[in-house]
């Protein structure tokens, strides 16, 4: 067993300017390393919102096209329908009408 001198004494306590030195000096680099955290997220979320972007444009896009067949395809359907018209059972106005319908 090791004794103890009777000189030895518990460390001093740190002092109260040494203490705020101290506790600035950590702070600052927690700042430090809490903003470039607020960075990354900021440079993530900012890639994040651009991906979103690009599939939502594209999904757009999709559409428009889809929508964009559906009326050619309803084009078609009721021009189709104006071609196959009878006429022979129409008043001459109405023939006249559906004919002039024709040519377009």
């Amino acid at each position: 067993m090791e004794m103890e001198s009777p000189l030895s004494r518990p460390p001093r306590p740190i002092g109260r300017k040494a203490a705020k030195a101290k506790r600035g000096a950590t702070s600052n680099i927690d700042c430090v390393q809490i903003f470039e955290q607020i960075a990354k997220n900021n440079s993530l979320r900012l890639e994040r919102d651009l991906r979103r972007d690009e599939a939502d444009k594209a999904r757009l896009e999709a559409f428009a096209i889809e929508k964009q067949h559906a009326k050619e395809k309803d084009d078609d359907e009721r021009e189709m329908k104006i071609m196959a018209m009878d006429t022979s059972h129409m008043s001459p106005e109405t023939k006249a009408y559906w004919k002039h319908k024709r040519r377009d």
